[in-house]
């Protein structure tokens, strides 16, 4: 009975370990057409390195992308042409912020952060679709984790060492 007792805690332990190994999105779901708030949670720095920079490309129809200030960090915004245009409250929307960084700061790789960006979902992306925030992560050391992997059909995140962080467009509950 121990010996058993012993094997599922160790599976739990390893479970855990994996899950804590990559940069995550807080919120796992977005309403088509709605403003989304983004928190991305960063557990660690890149083998025992301190984090000085993360840099999330912004995923097309993620509309009118707005980052959160961070206490001494520094942040950068680019932008870009989207593939097509989009509806944002009855504007066309043909480019927008494409990508973001944070860099200047330093979170040690024992230490635990938040970097958080708002964007509207554009109404033309169909519930159910899962939409990829790819991120690179970069230390001191010139170290680097890249949590860009989009999983091909009929894989799932679960599949990567280093997959990207994603949330799930859903409807607008009817009432």
């Amino acid at each position: 009975m121990f010996k058993p007792m012993m094997l599922a805690f160790a599976a739990v332990v390893c479970a855990a370990g994996v899950a804590d190994a990559h940069i995550t999105l807080e919120q796992n779901q977005a309403l088509s057409g709605k403003a989304y708030k983004a928190v991305l949670r960063v557990g660690h720095g890149c083998e025992g390195k301190a984090t000085v920079k993360i840099r999330v490309k912004i995923p097309e129809g993620l509309l009118s992308a707005k980052p959160m200030p961070k206490p001494g960090w520094t942040v950068e915004k680019a932008n870009a042409a989207y593939q097509q245009s989009y509806d944002l409250y009855g504007k066309p929307v043909k480019e927008g912020v494409s990508e973001i960084t944070w860099s200047g700061g330093n979170l040690a790789d024992d230490e635990y952060d938040e970097f958080i960006f708002r964007a509207t979902v554009a109404k033309e992306i169909a519930a159910k679709t899962r939409i990829y925030v790819p991120v690179v992560q970069e230390c001191t050391e010139g170290a680097v984790e890249r949590w860009i992997e989009i999983p091909a059909v009929g894989k799932s995140s679960d599949d990567y060492d280093a997959p990207a962080p994603y949330f799930d467009v859903i409807e607008q509950p009817r009432s």
